[in-house]
């Protein structure tokens, strides 16, 4: 089930290895799609504005936890690429204890925060109400969150990438069902939904962290091994601060961005909250296949192939621009309907303004697909101060464009629209240039 990205074709081994994450993802994303559609057709545009500001602000905290998990990943990666059993295990115990302080820090102040979310995100007062109340729920599921992404980013370390599919799909497709019972038949509206999403975390959360410490080799330490060595946790806190940055950093830049969208009203964020699930999905495969691919790199560093991580370079590049063009092309055509799939035919307005939103962006896939895969070379490098650096160039122009252009009275909305694939092509240049000096 293990798979050794150091042995066989390269293209092979990364395909092989990224094939389940891209599907656990796809049915993650599903999931996504369908709470959004059930939210927006069963409780409305209000409730679907709501949801989907929830949605940005979660998935920024995520990215720290996630930032954090795939750090000590890459950690995990190169010690298993080496052979190293004792190094690998002591990584496993430092990095948990010190994810898991983070973790509780983090929860205590999203609900610390909570009322302080609503000026920094600009939310109007009549979405507001249901918006508070769905996060009040949806915060204590964050310790679960914890849970699955610590333990998938151990699995995936050393090349498991099938049990993280597993217990995802489990959660995707209990989370649909719950929403249902929930929302329709319960009557429970955003609450109900936030209810749905965090049992199905904790089931999937808890089910991992328990096959992980019972049924996996290198991850099954005895009492006696379980102890934090301080030199090793310096290395996991490097690997695993800057990754948690670089996310936190990518997700701030998007909330920023949420909040000069909520400033131009419910139609536009309802309009975003629906194109950003298409986006997402759209994107998804070649962001999962930049995490295999900073697996693969990670392995063979460990391993001291350097030939090796060029030629996958080389062709993980090829494929993501050929994939990235092809969806581009699919997103572009089928816009619209795409919109109808979570917003009601008589929303004109918003319909319009979300199919202008996916005609802009989403003819630039390829752009975000590069950037993803500069992520996880620097990453599994030992350079994620790099990709902090990607992250900032992306990010800030992302925002400070959104900003700027969105204040022109003629280009208003649509200048935020723009801001996102330009702010991916400057990274883009900066991180082939920098590989072209460097490496």
């Amino acid at each position: 089930m293990n798979v050794d990205m150091t042995q066989g074709p390269t293209m092979k081994s990364m395909l092989w290895f990224a094939f389940p994450m891209i599907l656990g993802n796809l049915l993650q994303q599903c999931y996504n799609i369908a709470d959004t559609l059930i939210v927006g057709r069963f409780l409305g545009p209000g409730a679907l504005a709501a949801v989907g500001s929830s949605f940005t602000l979660m998935t920024f905290l995520t990215s720290i936890l996630l930032g954090l998990c795939m750090g000590s990943g890459t950690f995990i990666s190169i010690r298993y690429g080496e052979g190293n059993e004792k190094r690998l295990k002591e990584g496993v115990c430092a990095s948990f204890v010190l994810i898991f302080v983070l973790t509780i820090f983090l929860n205590i102040f999203a609900f610390v925060l909570l009322n302080q979310i609503r000026i920094f995100l600009k939310v109007p007062e009549e979405v507001w109400e249901e918006m508070r109340s769905y996060l009040a729920v949806i915060f204590c599921g964050i310790f679960a969150t914890f849970l699955y992404n610590y333990f998938a980013s151990l699995l995936r370390a050393v090349g498991n990438s099938v049990v993280p599919l597993v217990f995802l799909s489990v959660s995707a497709v209990l989370n649909i069902v719950l929403d249902l019972w929930f929302v329709v038949v319960l009557k429970r509206g955003v609450v109900g939904a936030a209810a749905a999403t965090v049992i199905a975390q904790y089931i999937s959360g808890v089910g991992i962290a328990v096959y992980s410490w019972k049924c996996m080799p290198y991850l099954k330490i005895k009492r006696q091994e379980c102890h934090i060595q301080w030199s090793c946790m310096r290395e996991i806190a490097g690997f695993s601060v800057l990754t948690c940055v670089q996310q936190s950093v990518m997700n701030l830049g998007i909330l920023l961005v949420q909040g000069v969208v909520n400033s131009f009203g419910a139609t536009v964020m309802a309009a975003f909250a629906a194109a950003v699930k298409i986006d997402a999905f759209a994107y998804m495969p070649v962001q999962d296949f930049g995490n295999a691919f900073s697996t693969f790199i990670a392995q063979n560093y460990g391993a001291k192939k350097e030939e090796r991580i060029r030629i996958g370079f080389r062709g993980a590049v090829m494929a993501v621009l050929i994939f990235g063009i092809i969806v581009s092309v699919i997103v572009w055509v089928f816009a619209r309907s795409l919109m109808l799939l979570f917003i009601n035919a008589g929303e004109t307005d918003i319909i319009a303004e979300g199919v202008r939103y996916l005609r802009i962006e989403g003819a630039f896939y390829c752009g975000i697909g590069c950037l993803f895969l500069l992520y996880g070379l620097y990453r599994a490098l030992g350079k994620p101060g790099m990709s902090v650096v990607l992250t900032v160039i992306s990010l800030g122009t992302r925002v400070l464009l959104a900003y700027v252009l969105s204040a022109v009275p003629a280009i208003g909305v649509v200048g935020i629209w723009w801001a996102v694939p330009i702010g991916w092509f400057l990274a883009d240049i900066a991180g082939f240039i920098y590989y072209k000096s460097k490496y």
